[in-house]
């Protein structure tokens, strides 16, 4: 089996990243190859990444992209040092091209409510709508990524407690707080659940057709809400994640909360809403 095939089989098995991301460090480091003229990874210097880099530069790709493929390199590098016994970590020493940092989108408080209070919801049956709704609230109270809310099933969510486990990033599981709006409202979905689950499916948010929701079916509706509630944007289920964060930080100003309750292994990423909070102020 080749080096590269042994740090993307440790990726899946040990890491336990997502096909796509796995996919994406197959890419980058076929790149790399491609980069330096198909030379063995192995006898790589820290010229040749340089090198790599510069051509990278000189293809016009963005400063995040050219740093995501540098990162893909050195974690090829550090696993093959410590697993496969190369001699060094030619990306060592290496820094990416600074990019300006992109804040996210994040709707208003007002915005928030004006979505998210249903009277005009799009014309459709009881249990959809109630669905709907129990979606929306539990991704704005909770914080939710999209897929961590198609993934939750029945016996994640504690509306007796107020909380939900919740499977995120690398399969790690977070306990979150659903707020009295959500539990309201995942209780007034679970009787109109019932008659559209088909083979005992386990999954909290189902089709029409009684099987699970699919990550676009909740961005299709999510946006339909949008425009029913006369929004002049494109709302996209991560800004309620964005909506969440920072409308708490606002709020509490604890950001090490916020950190645990988005599931981020680094207060790094969490800090991006406290530029957010001061652009509000």
């Amino acid at each position: 089996m080749s080096a590269v095939a042994q740090y993307l089989q440790h990726l899946a098995a040990e890491r336990r990243l997502s096909p796509h991301t796995v996919a994406a460090y197959q890419r980058d480091l076929a790149n790399l190859s491609e980069l330096t003229a198909g030379r063995p990874l192995a006898e790589l210097t820290v010229t040749d990444i340089r090198g790599a880099i510069v051509k990278l530069r000189g293809q016009a790709l963005a400063a995040t992209s050219v740093a995501r493929q540098l990162s893909s390199w050195r974690g090829f590098y550090t696993f093959a040092c410590r697993r496969l016994g190369y001699a060094s970590n030619p990306c060592i020493g290496l820094r990416p091209p600074k990019a300006a940092k992109a804040l996210p989108q994040v709707l208003s408080p007002d915005v928030c409510t004006q979505l998210l209070d249903g009277e005009s919801a799009p014309a459709t049956d009881d249990a959809l709508l109630a669905r709907d709704r129990a979606m929306f609230e539990l991704f704005y109270s909770s914080g939710l990524r999209l897929s961590e809310l198609t993934g939750l099933d029945l016996n994640d969510v504690n509306l007796h407690s107020g909380e939900a486990q919740v499977t995120g990033k690398g399969r790690k599981t977070r306990i979150v707080p659903v707020g009295q709006q959500a539990r309201i409202a995942l209780a007034a979905w679970l009787p109109q659940r019932l008659p559209l689950a088909r083979d005992n499916t386990p999954a909290l948010f189902i089709s029409q057709r009684g099987t699970r929701l699919t990550p676009r079916s909740v961005q299709l509706r999510l946006n339909r809400w949008a425009r029913q509630a006369g929004l002049n944007q494109h709302v996209h289920p991560h800004m309620l994640r964005h909506a969440f964060a920072t409308h708490v930080l606002q709020s509490s100003a604890d950001l090490r909360a916020v950190q645990e309750m988005l599931g981020h292994a680094s207060i790094s990423t969490t800090q991006v809403y406290t530029h957010l909070d001061w652009q509000h102020l």
